[in-house]
C-alpha cells in the first residue's frame, strides 16, 4: 500500500510537470491581466481562508477530550474583541474584492478598444484593429477578414502587438468563442453581433474551441490561432489568396450544413455584403432580414400594412440612402424623412434642434 501511494504521488509530480496551465500563461495581454485578476482575487480570499483552516486544526488539538490542560469556561457566551475581528477582516476583503472587481470589470470589458498592447508597450493609436469577423456553424468556425477579402474555416491568424476585433455571431444555436492564451471566451449568438477586443503578443500556434455545448459535434469544434509577425501574416494571406473558392451564398449555404471534424478550408475571394446577411439571417435572398424587419416594426407592422410593408421595404436598410429610397415608395410619408430616418437608424435625426 504504501509502495502503491509513493508510485502515484511520483506520477502525479511527473504529470503536472508536463502540464502548460495556459488560463494561467496566457499569451495575450486581456488573458494575462484576466489571469492576474484570478491570482490577486484568490489571495485575497486566502487570507480568510487560511487562518480559518490553520485554527480549525488548532482547535481540534488544542481542546481535544484528552487534554486536561486546556481551559474549560462553559459560561463563556460574547467577546466584542472577537466579534470585531470576525466580521471586520472579512468586511474588509469583500470591499477589496468589490473594488477589484468593478476596476478589471470596466478595463477588460470586451467590446471597449484595447488601451495598452502590453505591460510595457503602449497602444500606437495610427494604427486600426485587425477586423475579423466570426461565425460559429454546426460545428465548426467561419472567419471572414473584411479587409482582406478573404475567409477560412477553423484556421484564423493574426499579427503579434496588432489589436484585433472580433466582430461574432452564429448562423445556429448560442455558441461561446474561447482561445484561452488570447482573451476570455465571448457568446455569438444568432441575429445578434457581439465583440471581443484582444491582441496576441507572442508568436505561436493556439488552441481554439467552444466553450458551450452545441450538440453532437461539440467536442471537436476546435480551430487553430495562428500568432504571427508580419511577413508571416502576409505569406498566410497569400496562401488563402491562392485558393481559387469563392465564399458566396451559394456556398456558405453548403458550409452551413451540419458536419463534424471539418477540414481546414481557405476562400481567396468573397461576397462583400456576406457578413451583414449573416448577422441579419437572410443568406438565401428570400428571407426578409431582420433590420428590414425591424424597420416594419417601427413603421407599425402588422396586419395587411404589415405585409405590404415586409415587400416593399425589403432591403432599405441597407440602401446607400434609406430616406431618399422611402420617399420614393410612399411619396405622401416624404414630410416625415427625419422622423423614418430616426426609425431606421436609431439615431436622433440631423435637424433635431
Amino acid at each position: 500500500m504504501k509502495r502503491a501511494l509513493i508510485a502515484s504521488t511520483l506520477l502525479s509530480t511527473f504529470l503536472l510537470s508536463g502540464c502548460n496551465l495556459v488560463v494561467m500563461n496566457p499569451s495575450g495581454d486581456v488573458a494575462v491581466q484576466q489571469a492576474n485578476l484570478i491570482v490577486y482575487s484568490t489571495i485575497l480570499m486566502l487570507i480568510v481562508i487560511v487562518p480559518v483552516l490553520a485554527l480549525t486544526v488548532f482547535f481540534a488539538y488544542r481542546y481535544r477530550a484528552s487534554n486536561k490542560n486546556a481551559a474549560y469556561e462553559p459560561d463563556w457566551h460574547h467577546s466584542t474583541t472577537l466579534e470585531i475581528i470576525i466580521w471586520s477582516v472579512p468586511l474588509a476583503i469583500i470591499i477589496c474584492l468589490a473594488g477589484l472587481t468593478y476596476v478589471a470589470t470596466h478595463r477588460l470589458d470586451p467590446y471597449k478598444p484595447l488601451s495598452r498592447i502590453s505591460a510595457d508597450q503602449a497602444i500606437d493609436e495610427s494604427v486600426e484593429p485587425m477586423v475579423i469577423q466570426v461565425a460559429a456553424m454546426d460545428w465548426k468556425w467561419l472567419f471572414i477578414y473584411p479587409e482582406l477579402g478573404i475567409a477560412s474555416v477553423n484556421e484564423v491568424a493574426a499579427i503579434v502587438d496588432r489589436p484585433i476585433e472580433f466582430q461574432l455571431t452564429s448562423t445556429t444555436v448560442m455558441n461561446s468563442f474561447y482561445v484561452p492564451a488570447l482573451a476570455g471566451q465571448i457568446y455569438a449568438m444568432s441575429g445578434m453581433q457581439t465583440e471581443l477586443n484582444a491582441v496576441i503578443n507572442e508568436p505561436g500556434i493556439y488552441k481554439g474551441f467552444s466553450a458551450n455545448y452545441s450538440g453532437e459535434g461539440f467536442s471537436q469544434m476546435r480551430f487553430k490561432f495562428h500568432g504571427l509577425n508580419e511577413a508571416d501574416f502576409d505569406a498566410w494571406v497569400e496562401k488563402v489568396r491562392g485558393d481559387d473558392k469563392v465564399l458566396d451564398t451559394d456556398t456558405l449555404e453548403a458550409l452551413n450544413q451540419k458536419s463534424i471534424a471539418h477540414p481546414v478550408t481557405y476562400y481567396g475571394r468573397l461576397d462583400d455584403s456576406l457578413w451583414e446577411r449573416i448577422v441579419n439571417t437572410c443568406v438565401n435572398g428570400e428571407d426578409l432580414c431582420r433590420h428590414d424587419m425591424m424597420m416594419v416594426d417601427a413603421l407599425g407592422g402588422g396586419g395587411l400594412e404589415g405585409l405590404w410593408n415586409r415587400d416593399m421595404f425589403r432591403g432599405i436598410c441597407s440602401a446607400d440612402d434609406p430616406g431618399a429610397l422611402m420617399a420614393l415608395i410612399r411619396p405622401e410619408l416624404r414630410i416625415k424623412k427625419d422622423d423614418l430616418v430616426t426609425a431606421m437608424t436609431l439615431t436622433a435625426p440631423l435637424n433635431a434642434n
